[in-house]
């Protein structure tokens, strides 16, 4: 029998559709530009035909350097578009790690934002011919003009067809790869297919309660796999982007109220300055639907100041770039404020022991999960591909993720720590997060991050770096007294040290490879 049923598009498809019969919806607002999604669908269709009228072909990679901003917006979507493979960059990679990841990735093609484009340059000399070979800057400066090599991001697009491009995209083509966070040396690049990043949107777009008149505020770096939940949830489902260049938290809750925004996706340490900023300066919230958390660990004290401030409350989200998620429903938080909840539909999580083997409920071990939304593997790396992958007894594979939580009765995941970050003291193992978790409860604790020092006695030993609230009076001895006063014995810290600031990623994340170099080296009896 003949069937009349058709494939499920991908998402260069499902635009396309939306810019048809969407029209007038406004589907961007980023500063003063407000494009319809008649408008964007033509923009992103255009940049896609120059790219291919520049030679592009159906898996070649594009390196994506740019700041927040409608170009970038559309680069990354025209790309998608074209069949070509976005590779966007976190613009706080070192030269060298930038250097490694376009010869890693091969890319013909690069975008760069006007602060950035210099960067490629100071590298060209020492790149294979054929990368970077073609080159567009946007936003640059008007003074100087656009340096000799380089097409101008405006004209560019001036110079593509506004019409959807005939381009046989299957469902297994790379749509993008975004580097691991922190990369020296060897990069690993996480792939993502046009099959794997569709469906992770229509489950993610379930978890997250996104839809139609959906409007999400974006206020972190685009190249960041946190943004493309936000993005991509959001034009599947046919809503609303408004796009900030950096976060400030002030400009946050006025853009909240200004423009009614439903949805968000931020890190702590964001919602942590939005909460501070909301009690000097209160704002309308009401529009809030659904927000998401994730990154770094949610501690308590902050989630129950989100859900004190917006009546949504939070999803808290756990999850790898590489493809294992969970999330803990704003209903389920009561009782439960330190879980990350239980795993995206359609996918399935264990917790293995140190022997490979799942354990009982309650017992922490590595996690590991399995579903349609996990990578195919790492880019030009089958041995860190190899690594990642776990083995059933029924042969399936599941993927690692390096760390280590436990899950209670009720299904419910909660995250004990990173297996890098592990202290091994004594032969007993010490997460951090645990005695964070602890610490972040002291009223003169602002931030705060443990770390393994060095130890005669026990090997390591685990020290706080805390930053202090600005009213704090309280002594360094002080707070280690009465944190040590709740903790295990062996959990205890030997040393508290006060400092201005943590460093962090573009994303909030606390660094703390950087915090071990400055604080790891000093011997502790």
């Amino acid at each position: 029998m003949k069937s009349i049923q058709s494939p499920a598009p991908l998402l260069p498809e499902i635009l396309y559709l939306h810019s048809k019969w969407l029209g007038t919806k406004e589907a961007v607002i980023c500063g003063d530009r407000r494009l319809s999604w008649m408008e964007f669908g033509a923009r992103i269709n255009a940049v896609a035909n120059s790219f291919i009228a520049q030679g592009l072909q159906t898996g070649d990679k594009v390196i994506v350097l740019m700041g927040n901003g409608l170009p970038m917006l559309e680069t990354l979507f025209g790309i998608m578009v074209s069949g070509g493979v976005s590779v966007p960059i976190n613009l706080s990679v070192s030269t060298e790690g930038l250097n490694n990841m376009i010869k890693d990735a091969a890319a013909k093609f690069v975008v760069a934002t006007g602060d950035q484009f210099q960067r490629i340059e100071s590298m060209a000399a020492d790149l294979p011919e054929d990368h970077c070979s073609v080159r567009i800057v946007a936003q640059g400066n008007p003074e100087s003009g656009i340096v000799k090599g380089w097409v101008d991001y405006e004209k560019f697009v001036a110079a593509g067809s506004p019409y959807f491009p005939d381009v046989a995209i299957q469902p297994t083509d790379y749509l993008n790869v975004i580097y691991s966070s922190g990369t020296t040396g060897l990069p690993k690049g996480i792939v993502h297919t046009h099959q794997g990043r569709r469906d992770w949107a229509y489950d993610m777009a379930i978890a997250l309660r996104y839809h139609g008149s959906a409007k999400t505020l974006l206020t972190i770096g685009l190249y960041s796999n946190i943004s493309w939940v936000a993005m991509l949830t959001t034009l599947l489902a046919g809503g609303t982007l408004v796009i900030h260049q950096h976060f400030d938290a002030r400009q946050f809750l006025r853009t909240v109220e200004e423009e009614r925004i439903t949805h968000t996706a931020m890190v702590p340490i964001q919602f942590q300055r939005v909460i501070e900023a909301y009690q000097e300066q209160s704002s309308d919230l009401s529009s809030m639907q659904a927000m998401m958390a994730c990154g770094s660990p949610l501690f308590e004290p902050l989630k129950k100041a989100i859900f004190e401030v917006f009546s949504c409350g939070i999803i808290e989200l756990y999850g790898l770039t590489e493809g294992i998620i969970t999330t803990l429903e704003p209903e389920e938080a009561e009782g439960r404020w330190t879980s990350v909840g239980k795993p995206l539909i359609g996918t399935d999580i264990k917790i293995l022991g140190d022997d490979d083997l799942e354990v009982a409920p309650g017992m922490s071990g590595e996690i590991v999960s399995r579903g349609r939304i996990s990578m195919p593997g790492y880019l030009n790396r089958p041995d860190a591909t190899e690594e990642a992958i776990w083995l059933d007894e029924a042969g399936r594979q599941w993927l690692r993720s390096g760390d280590i939580g436990r899950i209670d009765e009720q299904g419910y995941l909660y995250i004990v720590d990173r297996k890098k970050d592990m202290i091994l003291s004594g032969g007993q193992n010490i997460y951090p997060q645990d005695i964070e978790a602890v610490l972040i409860q002291h009223e003169a604790v602002n931030e705060v991050a443990v770390i393994g020092a060095q130890s005669r006695r026990w090997g390591e030993t685990p020290i706080a770096i805390v930053v202090p609230e600005t009213s704090s009076i309280g002594s360094p001895d002080e707070i280690l007294e009465w944190c040590n006063a709740q903790l295990g014995r062996q959990q205890r810290i030997t040393d508290l040290i006060l400092t201005n600031a943590l460093p962090r990623n573009p994303n909030g994340k606390i660094l703390k490879r950087e915090l071990r170099i400055q604080y790891g080296e000093k011997v502790y009896d």
